[in-house]
């Protein structure tokens, strides 16, 4: 009887876990899609033809679908269900990525990075509904810590597969890779996830709901505020994501496999941070604990910005202070994400959904208008950064600087 009674309490447990990661594999197939192809950005260059800024063009356009994407999938998985837009998207990224494999040029691989995004966001909006669908209060905490630990893999993980990948196969094969990665998320999802949007839950979604949502969202001035707050943070990620290949490969002569070890040592940081978020906004509040993270983050990249204008040009003080800032972005975006839907309860999906559209668009922005000074030398980077940085610490205190408590959001019909 007691081996009965323990076997029926680790059910649950391993129910949890097994749906976890596979929603976290299908969360993850669109950052795996960015960090393992960031490697082969030279190589690329060189096999294309193509200068700095046209390579990391197909960066930004992937960034610019990931973000569009995300504001359909969201209110499409509320009227037919989840699984049928998690397979539309799963299959589109499949054929894209085998597109990106056979491409030709610059363009044909820009225009199917576009594509493959688009695929990619249906995974970027939907596991976190099917946890919505499924669970409320600590039992959703539970499952969704469980889903961003698999998550959080990514970035460590895949630039150090796609530089064995490309040592073995050139950089083609890091788009096979992901195709059958993405193959495999199909297979996965048929056998393990049921559908969890009900029937009648179905019917009482529309378009229509889902845009008078949007429209209350940009009516509101604190909670874009905070949203900015994180999309300026993560901007400056983005823009070093977009060239640190360059700098570190071309201009430092990091293998591409030293680098992924540089760029995971910066995941690992801003990963390991974010685990101190809820212990650290209890004991300061989250709003004190925003402006602190950006202020430390904009000051470190200032420093980095001046080592740089006054002629320094060292691997290692790039590596350090942008680690540093790493952990203190790790605080600032989950922290700016709870504030920003705190007062949306009753339409955190959709609050969700255009908050990572706003950011990832501002990202794919700030990647382009950097993309236009770069040259493979550092500075343009860390200027960019640096800018992301301040940014994001002058809103913080634009922001937070009164701490304003906002009331609920009405509910808004669907």
């Amino acid at each position: 009887m007691q081996r009965g009674a323990r076997d029926n309490r680790l059910m649950p447990i391993h129910r949890h876990f097994s749906l976890a990661l596979v929603l976290g594999l299908l969360s993850a197939i669109g950052p795996f899609a960015i960090d393992m192809y960031l490697p082969a950005l030279p190589d690329i260059g060189r096999s294309l033809r193509a200068d700095v800024g046209t390579v990391q063009l197909s960066l930004t356009a992937f960034f610019i679908s990931l973000g569009l994407g995300q504001l359909l999938y969201g209110p499409v998985s509320d009227m037919v269900g989840r699984k049928p837009p998690l397979y539309f998207g799963l299959g589109l990224f499949t054929l894209a990525s085998v597109g990106c494999a056979l491409a030709t040029d610059i363009q044909m691989l820009i225009a199917l990075r576009f594509l493959q995004g688009l695929g990619a966001a249906a995974g970027g909006v939907i596991p976190r509904a099917i946890v919505r669908d499924l669970h409320t209060g600590t039992e959703a905490a539970r499952l969704m810590s469980l889903l961003m630990l698999v998550f959080s893999v990514s970035p460590i993980l895949a630039p150090l597969t796609g530089s064995v990948v490309i040592a073995i196969t050139g950089w083609r094969g890091v788009f096979w890779v992901v195709a059958l990665a993405a193959v495999a998320g199909m297979l996965m999802l048929r056998g393990a996830v049921a559908e969890t949007r009900s029937e009648g839950l179905r019917m009482g979604s529309s378009l229509g709901g889902a845009l008078r949502s949007y429209g209350l969202l940009l009516r509101d001035a604190h909670y874009l505020g905070l949203v900015f707050i994180g999309a300026a943070t993560m901007s400056g990620f983005f823009v070093y994501l977009a060239g640190s290949a360059f700098v570190m490969i071309n201009h430092y002569g990091l293998t591409p496999t030293q680098y992924s070890l540089a760029f995971s040592l910066n995941s690992v940081a801003f990963i390991g941070a974010a685990q101190f978020t809820s212990p650290l906004g209890r004991r300061i509040g989250l709003p004190r604990l925003v402006k602190f993270a950006t202020t430390a983050s904009g000051l470190l990249m200032a420093t980095l910005l001046s080592f740089y204008l006054l002629g320094g040009d060292r691997l290692v003080v790039l590596i350090v202070l942008f680690f540093v800032s790493s952990a203190f972005m790790g605080l600032v975006v989950p922290t700016t994400s709870v504030l920003a839907l705190d007062a949306h309860g009753a339409i955190a999906g959709t609050a969700s959904a255009l908050m990572g559209t706003l950011q990832m668009l501002c990202g794919a922005v700030a990647m382009g208008v950097v993309g236009l000074f770069a040259n493979g030398e550092p500075l343009p980077m860390v200027a960019g950064m640096a800018t992301c940085a301040l940014t994001s610490m002058t809103l913080a205190w634009i922001t937070l600087g009164g701490q304003p408590r906002p009331g609920p959001a009405p509910e808004v019909v669907r």
